[in-house]
């Protein structure tokens, strides 16, 4: 008699989310900053290099989530509307695996407080820094949803390397009966920069070419890898998050070394510019030992003879952020930059480099605030390694691909909408497309959609739409709205319909 056929083992699943990381932050996206671990991925794996969030972190959490626009499910903070409950169809990625036999487990930032990650999201375990302030002695923390005490200046702690090890801890402590789905979300490089000395010493003095040297480097090497084909934006120094310190108070309790606005590098002081260049230092590091804490997850997941079998996603949830904003326990300008003591955002010049080759920062959703590193890598999936994929996709489409992947139906489940995200499991195939009716944006009072290559865009409720092409454009620096006034009236009626709806939606 012959053996009963088994059925293929279901993958595993390593979502690993970024905070606020550039597109061209990482080494195989162009960057010199060191990421061995990402760069190995991506060396075995795919490139998307049109790869979409929705600007900010709470909104991409839910659509990576859910499989939904953030609109839909109440997330949107469109309009100045902030978060409301989730509708009543409203689920989350555990409940899609698990009646398929996972164990899913989640390490990192949630920031959906409203949807606490076990109770209500279905994760068997989870281990989350709430406190978004401190990278050194964070004050909230929960482990399986029970407070833990704050941690303690002479503790040791870096949030980064807690992360890993907590998502380390469920991976050992992991049957190999089941598949596991791991949601790995790092709070770094996100504001303050705080970055371990070790970490930092590597890129003392790295920087002192400036922004406008780096980017443009780094745009040579996103063309030259085949990523984009488009110029390099120009810098606009007139675009600032409005809720941003103001430049008299952010001199006053930083010092005049500080930068507000993404001015040429030429423009700037000598003292300026040392310390501009000790920031993109501390930016580089906090992005090192986000790839270090990486490979330390990777090596468990080779210990478990488990690699092969896991699908790894590799994103970040917006881009680079020009946010100046001091919070926490404040800025000692005595105090060694990078340190828990120091308070510093990244700025608008540094973002600018972060996010090149394209126009603007988080919050803004032109290409800038919303391209996303964009890595998969499965070896028992993936045959066509080491290349790009320039499908446009989103992260509504992360779940509806996880699910298919797992073996079940990527829908909605009974009494919802159906998924706004489609499956790129085409794609993954060395000739798959997958086909998008639209993609949506609207993060406060900046809008846009793209149809095809066409996209329409408006920064700020006052902003005027624009309209680019982006198979020729993705800098976004020729706008045709004067020249295609049709084209942009259709676009515009098609994303209030579609706005409308979403709303509708999300009160059901």
């Amino acid at each position: 008699m012959l053996p009963a056929r088994q059925a293929p083992r279901k993958p595993n699943f390593l979502v690993i989310l970024a905070d606020d990381m550039g597109f061209s932050d990482a080494g195989c996206y162009g960057s010199e900053i060191a990421t061995p671990n990402l760069d190995q991925l991506a060396a075995g794996g795919l490139r998307f290099t049109q790869g979409y969030s929705t600007a900010r972190c709470m909104p991409s959490r839910a659509s990576i989530l859910t499989g939904y626009y953030a609109q839909q499910v109440a997330v949107d903070q469109g309009g100045g509307r902030g978060p409301r409950p989730m509708p009543k169809w409203g689920r989350f990625l555990p409940q899609h695996l698990k009646p398929l036999g996972y164990r899913c487990y989640h390490s990192g930032k949630w920031q959906l407080q409203r949807t606490p990650p076990m109770s209500y999201a279905g994760f068997d375990h989870s281990y989350v820094v709430n406190d978004q302030d401190r990278h050194f002695w964070p004050r909230s923390l929960a482990l399986d949803e029970k407070p833990l005490p704050p941690v303690k200046e002479e503790d040791g702690f870096y949030a980064t390397k807690a992360i890993a090890e907590h998502a380390i801890g469920w991976l050992k402590g992991h049957s190999p009966a089941h598949p596991f789905c791991l949601y790995l979300a790092f709070t770094t490089p996100h504001f303050p920069l705080h970055a371990l000395r070790e970490d930092i010493a590597r890129y003392e003095g790295k920087y002192s070419e400036g922004w406008d040297v780096v980017r443009e480097r780094r745009w040579k090497r996103l063309r030259q890898l085949g990523i984009v084909n488009c110029e390099l934006s120009a810098l606009q120094p007139e675009y600032r998050p409005a809720w941003n310190f103001s430049d008299e108070d952010l001199r006053k309790r930083i010092g005049p070394g500080e930068v507000m606005r993404a001015v040429p590098w030429k423009e700037l002081m000598p003292e300026q510019r040392s310390f501009q260049a000790t920031k993109m230092a501390i930016h580089a590091a906090m992005i090192s030992r986000v790839d270090t804490e990486i490979g330390r997850v990777l090596d468990q997941i080779r210990a478990m003879n488990a690699l092969e079998d896991t699908f790894i996603l590799f994103i970040s949830d917006n881009g680079a952020s020009s946010e100046q904003i001091i919070r926490g326990d404040g800025h000692d300008p005595a105090a060694p930059l990078g340190s828990g003591h120091s308070y510093l955002g990244l700025g608008s010049g540094w973002a600018s480099a972060a996010n090149s080759p394209f126009r603007l920062h988080k919050s803004w959703v032109h290409e800038g605030g919303i391209s996303s590193p964009w890595i998969v890598h499965w070896p028992r999936g993936i045959q066509d390694r080491g290349k790009l994929r320039h499908n446009p996709a989103h992260f509504v489409d992360i779940l509806p691909t996880v699910v298919e992947l797992a073996g079940g139906s990527p829908r909605g489940l009974d009494g919802a909408p159906p998924l706004a995200g489609k499956s790129l499991v085409p794609a993954l195939r060395k000739d798959g497309t997958v086909p998008h009716e639209y993609l949506f944006f609207h993060h406060l009072d900046n809008r846009a959609l793209r149809v095809g290559d066409w996209k329409l865009v408006a920064a700020g409720a006052e902003g005027p739409w624009e309209l680019y092409d982006l198979r020729k454009d993705r800098a976004e620096s020729h706008n045709l709205a004067a020249r295609q006034p049709a084209k942009v009236q259709e676009m515009v009626a098609r994303w209030t319909r579609i706005e409308q709806e979403f709303e509708r939606q999300s009160q059901t």
